[in-house]
């Protein structure tokens, strides 16, 4: 099988059955994207959606937070992974988002990346969530089963995977395939046990045939 072929199938078969992906991350506007994306970061998005609630009755705007230490942003955050730098960072990237931008999000990732808390990452999720950006995010999850699946190849860094997904996949369906290779890593593709039996993209995974192919090869060594 060719990469091409191997694009082709899987980009086809995401795009019959799962046409409306969409992230999980709840919010109203794109400070709160903006702020559950940063908390996101090596947490759960189900932990962050319990999170927000609570913390954006506190600071419904970014001139709110804007006006907060991070010594009280952090009793709202302090279930999430690494609460401490987190505080640091939406107290930082709230007064910089109030003072250099009016408060609003700015569309240009290369600027949205000035703000405390903001990688690369983060830019291209809400370029891609809320501008339908032609960018590829890459979390641990697109990063794990672009690999596994065949999509790239001894990719050792985000930013390769992102640069090679990009290549590949139609500029017009890379923000809803991010939430694609998400989805599927998160519920299908797993880490340690992925669900195999339950894939409908099998038949173009690299890790799949390889595994098929040493099963077969075991039987006959028998």
């Amino acid at each position: 099988m060719t990469v091409r072929q191997r694009y082709d199938g899987i980009v086809a078969w995401f795009s019959e059955h799962m046409p409306a992906a969409e992230s999980e991350l709840r919010y109203k506007d794109p400070y709160q994207l903006l702020v559950a994306v940063i908390l996101s970061a090596q947490c759960t998005d189900k932990r962050v959606n319990m999170t927000t609630p609570a913390l954006f009755e506190a600071f419904p705007t970014p001139f709110e937070m804007a006006k907060a230490t991070a010594e009280e942003i952090y009793p709202y955050i302090r279930s999430i992974s690494y609460p401490n730098n987190k505080a640091k960072n939406l107290a930082a990237m709230a007064r910089m988002l109030c003072s250099e931008f009016g408060g609003e999000v700015p569309s240009d990732l290369e600027q949205m990346q000035r703000l405390p808390g903001v990688g690369r990452k983060t830019a291209n999720v809400l370029g891609a969530v809320l501008w339908q950006k032609e960018v590829m995010p890459v979390d641990t999850h697109v990063f794990r089963v672009s690999e596994r699946i065949g999509l790239t190849t001894g990719s050792k860094t985000p930013l390769q995977t992102e640069l090679t997904l990009e290549k590949h996949i139609p500029g017009h369906l890379l923000p809803v395939a991010h939430h694609w290779l998400i989805l599927h890593g998160r519920y299908v593709c797993t880490a340690r046990a992925p669900k195999c039996g339950e894939c409908g993209i099998s038949a173009w995974c690299r890790k799949y045939a390889a595994d098929r192919r040493a099963k077969r090869a075991e039987r006959d060594g028998e």
